[in-house]
């Protein structure tokens, strides 16, 4: 049992087996002096402050990024924010740990020294110079640095944030993406693969990557074969704004077949959102987004991801299909597939308040001013008994006037349907808010 996980180890008694009659449960107490003030465990890289008293660096480094500028031990005033390895203290750890290491505790590794505010601003100079001068290699070297602090630890992360690195990045992803991408993959690879942890962007970053080289050099990215690439082009194109999309060439093309051929969750969650974007984009923007994708075959796509799609995946999918009903010839094609009602009411109540809010907008629009025979389908399936359910638990204003419409409307056709009985739909059924 390692030492974070408690302090109860259990060790044979000299000369017999370990049994459960012949167990000496014995207590290993952590030394006080060993233990962090803040969080009281023990501590992996142990620091000083300006107070002379000695944290573990992670929980006082949280501490004063929450806003305090107090010691919580002897509530004084920190006269600088600097922080000293105690490599005594350290040792004595190490020293206990090894000593100890037959009832499960394990050493604590060296901690590295972590980097610094001048190292990441020093490095980001250096790329941003090596791309203005065009040199690929020194700037993948340097890029791989960022990436190794990076590795090393959240504090190291947070640092190279902080200090911007991300914006450094974006201004050397623009420069190379306006050259021949096949030349410049590696180095392009390589940003974008530091550029996702950094997320989110800031404005400055969305401006200076939302140029139509860099945004076409992401999809370019999109479309290839390598799959961790590909990935990382989705979450970045995630972060740009809906203007600078639709100012460039293939943009939808790439996220339809990044539905179609999905690389993992998160890259289809990335894809939908962007495409939530911009059919829910305001203006002309939104007509021609939903009318291009609509032409791509999205509709029967998303109903397709969402027979077994997890639940990120289905609010999303159930979201875009809902923006896509808005246009006439989306919401023709949703109702001529056989897909749309028994998977859209198998949605109700399943997933989520969200999800269940899209799917009663989605009927909603399928449902209204349509032949008799789509109201019987969804009786049949059971969509009048989820509603009623739904009115029961509680949902948001305009879904609750939606499924009041729609039961109205299913109410005049159900003499006509033979309606199953979906009580059997209900036997497990949980409040999902």
């Amino acid at each position: 049992m390692s030492w974070t996980r408690g302090r109860v180890f259990r060790r044979a008694r000299k000369g017999k087996e370990l049994s459960s009659g012949g167990d000496l449960e014995i207590e290993i107490a952590i030394p006080t002096h060993f233990r962090c003030p803040v969080t009281l465990e023990m501590m992996k890289d142990p620091v000083t402050v300006s107070t002379g008293i000695t944290y573990d660096r992670d929980s006082i480094e949280k501490w004063i990024e929450s806003g305090n500028r107090t010691c919580p031990v002897t509530k004084m005033e920190l006269t600088s924010f600097e922080m000293i390895p105690n490599h005594s203290i350290r040792r004595m750890i190490q020293d206990w740990c090894v000593e100890h290491r037959s009832y499960g505790i394990e050493r604590i590794p060296t901690p590295r020294i972590p980097v610094t505010p001048y190292e990441v601003i020093d490095t980001c100079t250096k790329i941003l110079s090596a791309a203005q001068h065009g040199d690929e290699n020194k700037c993948v070297e340097l890029v791989r640095k960022i990436k190794a602090w990076g590795k090393e630890s959240e504090r190291n992360k947070r640092c190279i944030v902080v200090n911007g690195a991300a914006l450094a990045l974006a201004n050397a992803f623009n420069i190379f993406s306006r050259g021949v991408v096949e030349k410049n993959v590696v180095v392009l690879d390589e940003i974008l693969g530091a550029l996702t942890w950094m997320r989110p962007l800031s404005e400055d970053g969305r401006s200076v990557l939302g140029s139509v080289s860099s945004i076409g050099c992401m999809v370019w990215f999109m479309n290839g074969k390598q799959l961790a690439t590909r990935q990382n082009a989705a979450l970045l194109l995630k972060e740009m704004r809906v203007e600078a999309l639709l100012k460039c060439e293939g943009v939808f093309e790439a996220l339809v077949n990044m539905v179609k051929e999905p690389v993992g969750s998160a890259s289809s969650k990335a894809c939908l959102s962007t495409i939530f974007k911009l059919v829910n984009s305001s203006g002309s923007n939104r007509g021609v987004a939903c009318g291009r994708f609509v032409e791509l075959g999205l509709v029967s796509l998303l109903l397709e991801l969402l027979v077994d799609a997890e639940k990120g995946v289905c609010e999303k999918a159930l979201g875009v299909l809902d923006c896509l009903c808005d246009s006439k010839q989306g919401v023709e094609l949703a109702k001529s597939n056989a897909l749309t009602l028994p998977v859209v009411i198998k949605k109700l109540l399943r997933v989520s308040e969200l999800s269940s809010s899209f799917a009663v907008s989605v009927l909603w629009k399928v449902c209204y001013k349509t032949e008799e025979e789509v109201l019987i389908e969804a009786l049949q399936i059971g969509v009048f008994h989820k509603l009623l359910v739904l009115l029961q638990v509680g949902c948001a204003e305009g879904t609750k006037e939606k499924a009041t419409e729609l039961l109205k409307l299913l109410n005049g056709c159900r003499s006509k349907a033979e309606c199953v009985d979906s009580s059997l739909d209900f036997k497990h059924l949980k409040k999902p808010f």
